[in-house]
């Protein structure tokens, strides 16, 4: 049986404040992922034979957050949930199938949730089958109302809601299971005869019952599931909730978090067993921890492999590869695709920029290392500077195997440094220096006697 998958994503998300045009309600992440992303993330298990996103009011951000995973299909004018589902049917009207009609800016919705709704509406035959849930506050959403024998006979919108029917707490969730040739018979028929001027896709359940066919429910035992971002606040409280979820999960999993509400840690990224994550701490983006590593407090990695038995403490690493058995912080930044082999030091204050350190270098700290190679068990004494910019150009640093570079040193690129050579503390470099060469480039110091004094009385006389 073929499944289709539809996601409105068009809202323009007037209550999120934003003040870029361009920034879509559904690019709006959650711990690093947009949240029309979430959504695609819960269909995937599915396997949807084809998934559409309906785009609208940013559509062009939303497209490239959309386009590898969903046919991207626009709604130039936003004229309500069932005018969006019709921009498909030039795709779908004729095809044979199960249709899923879901929001794009629901990213707490499972694929549990998602798997067992097609279930139900596969198993009892159904037409249609409506996602709802029972809440004490039901205001804002749409009322399911029921006949006589407690089948679900229509959905009432709050703006067209009576006083009692608003008195009313099983609501749409906004999620739908469709026989999808009867979808698109119905969809032709829509009206906007409403308060709002739109064409509500759930007047379509009404249609259905009319004509007789079988409209079920299936009710949403979780409501945090069904939490719509719709403003800023919502956004917190999402993202608050999906923090919870997968810190819980990676717990389970057996990784300690010592702080659970001050940990944030993405939907993507993976984590080995017996790892430590300490407060304040950040890891988004596709990232890959391994085994027995202590990262935190206070780190923030993004987009990096990390291999086992590392400790990582109050740094900051974006877009790079590190192997095992390293120590790196506190108050260290890598960045720009750097390498770190193993059994590495790299400490205090150390910023690292497109660097790649072999087996055990050191650098403890107060260093910049940018474009640059650096050999097994090299040193790099502190304040270690490699000048890789001349304005409008870089230029590479090698540093190989063995190599001492001394406190205070300016490696002025491009240079190389060739194994066992040793570079003399406060030295400046702008030619290479041979295999177990002492390098020493620096002015003879010269002591004036005296002539502190002469200073000190210049400068208070001024």
């Amino acid at each position: 049986m073929n499944i289709y998958a539809i996601i409105l994503a068009a809202g323009k998300g007037t209550r999120m404040k934003s003040l870029d045009q361009s920034h879509s309600k559904v690019s709006h992440p959650i711990l690093g992922m947009s949240l029309v992303q979430y959504v695609l993330r819960a269909l995937k298990p599915i396997q949807p034979t084809e998934t559409f996103a309906i785009v609208g009011f940013g559509g062009e951000v939303t497209t490239q957050l959309v386009q590898d995973s969903a046919k991207v299909v626009w709604q130039h004018e936003q004229k309500g949930t069932g005018h969006a589902v019709q921009q498909v049917a030039s795709y779908l009207s004729r095809k044979e199938g199960t249709t899923i009609v879901l929001c794009g800016d629901t990213p707490l919705l499972t694929s549990q949730t998602l798997s067992s709704l097609l279930e139900e509406h596969i198993k009892n035959k159904h037409d249609l089958t409506v996602l709802t849930c029972i809440i004490d506050q039901p205001k804002g959403y749409g009322r399911i109302v029921r006949d006589k024998q407690g089948l679900v006979d229509r959905i009432v919108e709050q703006a067209d809601a009576t006083i009692e029917e608003q008195g009313i707490r099983e609501v749409n969730t906004g999620v739908y299971v469709f026989n999808n040739k009867l979808l698109f018979e119905q969809l032709v028929h829509l009206s906007g005869n409403n308060k709002q001027g739109e064409l509500y896709l759930t007047d379509v359940i009404k249609m259905f019952k009319n004509k007789g066919y079988h409209v079920g429910a299936s009710i949403l035992p979780d409501s945090r599931e069904m939490l719509g971002i719709n403003d800023r606040v919502q956004l917190s409280e999402a993202t608050k909730i999906m923090k919870l979820r997968i810190n819980r999960d990676l717990m389970l999993s057996g990784v300690t978090i010592e702080d659970p509400d001050n940990t944030y840690i993405g939907p993507e990224v993976t984590i080995g067993q017996d790892s430590v994550i300490r407060p304040g701490t950040r890891i988004l983006g596709k990232t890959s921890l391994g085994k027995a590593n202590i990262v935190g407090p206070e780190t923030s990695i993004e987009n990096t492999i990390i291999g086992d038995n590392n400790t990582i403490v109050k740094s900051q690493i974006v877009d790079c590869h590190i192997g095992n058995e390293n120590q790196i912080g506190p108050f260290t930044h890598l960045r720009g695709h750097c390498e770190i082999g193993n059994k590495t030091r790299v400490g205090n204050f150390v910023e690292m920029k497109n660097g790649h350190l072999s087996d055990g270098v050191k650098s403890a700290h107060l260093t910049y290392i940018g474009d640059c190679t650096i050999g097994e068990n090299t040193n790099i004494g502190c304040g270690t500077i490699t000048a890789n910019y001349d304005g409008k150009h870089k230029y590479h640093t090698e540093i190989g195997k063995n190599v001492f570079v001394g406190s205070g040193s300016t490696l002025i690129a491009p240079i190389t440094l060739a194994d066992n050579s040793f570079v003399a503390a406060g030295s400046t470099l702008t030619t290479d220096v041979g295999e177990d060469d002492l390098a020493i480039a620096r002015a003879r110091q010269e002591n004036k006697v005296g002539y502190a004094k002469v200073l000190k009385a210049k400068i208070n006389s001024k």
